[in-house]
């Protein structure tokens, strides 16, 4: 709907030689708990929207917590629960630091001890029968850079997992992922060394030391907790770092790693795991594992190119590739990438001929360095053709996810003739009823993915590879859940990435209940009709405005807008093309009609009228339809006054709906909502929350979104959620990408970027 002007009355919005020596390889692993997508307290609803009073000038945003001042109180106020659940780390960091203190190995690296070899393992710790290293080692690093960055590695990992798994599981796994991995490490290079392979032969007399090991097998095994899509992307994470640093670095820390991980993962999910198996449990996550595997190819090629190291295939600075055949490969694999992560057919046939291609010679090349000992210097081909394979393992067993035909669209979503398609949404809606919002969906740009019994429909918008719905399914009720269960298989078969804006709780509970996430963006507000009389101390301003509007002979009228003269739709033209004139946006779509929508028939316009035939305002009211075609409300979608005509336009008019309304024996109305609008701007928001808030504060100078929340509140309604259902977070950047052009279709970029500095700031334009 479109932006109402907001009388006056409208709240403000606060707006030495030493022997060989390894370094092993230290990350920073993503641990990650993903944000909890719950709904913001009441707020604001989703469709009307309004801009700031005539004469009141916007507030300046009110003053709020500083976000560094949040997340220091934050921190403070977490502290002391931290220490208390994390004993273990705490108690290793504090060990480790006082050892490096003691032996100075904090600013001073550690082979230029004199007791360097008493302290550190490896394969020859364990020919000179030193078996204590495997624990001493724990406590040193080779460098004090790695020192640094091991320990605090180690605090922030393990400390995150204690907190989820406990002191008890986190202990045991961080000693015997140390102690395990670095053992069957060295005995492993030293059975290799008798090979004659240069690679193992070189890490048999090497010695090292670190706690890098024990952390990053605590992870692996915290991974089997977390919930999905996170639990396979941080696995997924973590494989692909220890084996490209296994294949192209190679140390023993790196082979440790390896197989701590490993097992880590093996063991954990039989002990912990929440969900079955390790492969991907959803369409779209086996998508996105092959996109990031192809994309995590083509760049560590390039990375390992312009930094050498040297693994089991040899050295990779000896590589006759070129920077140039590099980046002409990064090209072509992005290309094949994005299609992957789109489901094409065609993209799945070329990656599973490429990955073979690839693991063949991978293949050979083992088979020649474990038999004959030679070395290639293709290394970095060799080394990428490990993970061709662990690419071609994931599309082989999941290809009925690649099944998207070249051109890509939703089965069943787009009629051959789409006036036929709109007759035949129409015709569902009034026969099956729907929610507040449900006639939007026949308004113009919406597509209709009809269900497979042919008894209901989902309508939705495409924008950047985003099907987003808007409103619950139109379907007979108790069928809610099955039909957005059907429209997000049939979604991903397209190609698209399925999300519902704007529905009730129980669409959002179906949702949920397929593993989605949910938040709540706004608040339906709603008026029961019956009995309705405006008396009593709060609707004091709504009584005034009825009795001003008698006073200065303005009378209300419900009428067919279609249905009248050229001089009443200019009218109603000229007051809508004068408020869209002063804004710095163009008039905004999707939920947010306009006089084009009000000329529907069946559509009711009320209008503010004076003697003389002059319109002061104009509102428009949708109808909301329940089962077998019977009318049972009302929904608010225009309202919009004139910059010089009556002040209280728009409480006179609402009312007067009201009292027509009820006359008729309607049963409510709905004022629908303001868009990105919230309540309570004190409210704990979570990153999804704040994400709209920050979206709402922009857009408030040239839409008044909030101001219209707070002026709806004279009406004391009752409030209904409004949610957004979403898979996982992780959709939310082109989810919001898909929302601007939706409302947006027709605002340029330099508008957009316009709003986004503008802040909250900005002068209101005058109505």
């Amino acid at each position: 709907m479109s932006a109402p002007d907001v009388p006056p009355t409208a709240e403000p919005v606060p707006t030495a030689a030493a022997p060989p020596v390894e370094k092993p390889a230290v990350g920073k692993p993503a641990v990650g708990k993903p944000a909890k997508a719950s709904g913001p307290p009441p707020t604001a609803p989703v469709t009307a929207a309004a801009a700031p009073p005539a004469s009141a000038p916007l507030p300046a945003a009110a003053g709020r917590t500083a976000p560094f001042e949040v997340w220091a109180s934050r921190l403070t106020a977490a502290l002391p629960q931290a220490w208390r659940r994390t004993p273990f780390t705490i108690g290793v960091v504090a060990v480790t630091l006082l050892v490096g203190l003691v032996g100075r190995t904090i600013w001073r690296p550690l082979w230029q001890e004199g007791w360097f070899p008493q302290v550190a393992y490896g394969v020859p710790a364990l020919q000179e029968g030193r078996v204590w290293t495997l624990f001493t080692g724990w406590f040193f690093a080779i460098t004090p850079g790695q020192y640094v960055s091991g320990l605090l590695l180690f605090a922030i990992v393990v400390g995150a997992c204690e907190i989820r798994m406990g002191t008890r599981v986190v202990a045991v796994a961080a000693l015997a992922g140390e102690i395990g991995g670095v053992l069957v490490a060295s005995l492993l290079i030293w059975a290799l060394a008798h090979t004659s392979w240069p690679w193992a032969v070189h890490l048999a007399t090497v010695r090292d030391a670190g706690f890098t090991t024990g952390a990053l097998t605590v992870l692996a095994v915290t991974t089997a907790a977390l919930r999905s899509p996170w639990r396979l992307r941080i696995r997924a994470l973590l494989g692909f770092w220890v084996l490209v640093a296994f294949l192209f670095e190679g140390t023993l820390s790196d082979v440790a790693h390896l197989v701590a991980v490993t097992t880590g993962f093996v063991v954990g999910q039989r002990l912990f795991g929440v969900e079955p198996g390790f492969g991907p449990r959803t369409r779209r996550e086996t998508r996105l594992l092959a996109f990031a595997g192809l994309v995590a190819i083509a760049l560590t090629e390039l990375v390992v190119l312009l930094f050498p190291g040297r693994g089991p295939f040899g050295e990779t600075a000896g590589e006759t590739t070129s920077l140039l055949d590099v980046l002409i490969d990064i090209v072509i694999v992005g290309i094949v990438a994005n299609a992957l992560r789109l489901g094409k057919r065609w993209a799945w046939w070329v990656t599973v001929v490429l990955g073979g291609l690839n693991a063949l010679v991978a293949v050979a090349a083992v088979v020649i360095l474990l038999v004959g000992g030679v070395v290639t210097d293709e290394a970095i081909t060799l080394g990428t053709g490990v993970l061709w394979v662990a690419v071609l393992v994931v599309l082989l067993f999941n290809r009925r996810a690649f099944r998207v035909p070249i051109r890509r669209r939703v089965p069943g979503g787009v009629a051959a003739d789409e006036a036929d398609a709109l007759l035949r949404a129409r015709t569902l809606l009034t026969a099956v009823g729907g929610s507040t919002m449900s006639w939007m969906t026949l308004w113009p740009e919406m597509r209709y993915y009809f269900l497979r019994d042919g008894r209901g429909y989902v309508a939705y918008q495409r924008h950047a590879g985003i099907a987003l719905a808007l409103a619950d399914p139109v379907a007979p009720q108790g069928t809610i859940a099955a039909a957005v269960t059907e429209f997000t298989e049939d979604a991903e078969r397209g190609g698209l990435t399925p999300c519902l804006f704007s529905v009730t709780d129980t669409a959002a509970e179906a949702a949920r209940a397929a593993g989605w996430r949910t938040v709540q963006i706004a608040e339906d507000t709603l008026l029961d009709l019956p009995g309705i009389a405006f008396k009593g101390k709060k609707w004091q301003d709504i009584r005034t405005a009825l009795n001003k509007a008698k006073r200065e002979g303005i009378e209300f009228r419900v009428v067919t807008l279609a249905e009248e003269s050229f001089a009443v739709l200019a009218q109603v033209r000229a007051i809508s093309e004068e408020w869209v004139g002063d804004k710095g946006l163009p008039e905004m779509g999707f939920t947010l009609g306009g006089v084009d929508e009000a000329l529907d028939p069946a559509v009711k316009v009320g209008l503010a009228i004076d003697a003389g035939g002059s319109i002061h305002g104009v509102t428009s009211w949708l109808p909301v339809h329940a089962e077998g075609g019977r009318i049972r409300g009302w929904t608010l979608d225009v309202m919009r006054r004139r910059t010089d005509g009556f002040r209280s336009a728009m409480e006179f008019m609402i009312a007067s709906a009201c009292l027509t309304f009820s006359q008729e024996g309607y049963e409510f109305i709905s004022l629908s909502g303001a868009p990105l609008a919230r309540g309570d701007d004190e409210a704990e928001l979570d990153r999804t929350d704040r994400l709209l808030d920050k979206l709402g504060g922009a857009l408030e100078p040239f839409y008044g979104f909030r101001s219209l929340h707070a002026f709806k509140a004279k009406f004391s309604p009752r409030y209904e959620p409004v949610h957004l259902a979403f898979r996982d977070e992780a959709d939310l950047p082109r989810i919001g990408i898909a929302l601007t052009r939706a409302y947006l279709p027709d605002a340029t970029p330099r508008q957009l970027l316009a709003a986004g500095f503008s802040g909250g700031g900005k002068e209101p334009a005058r109505r």
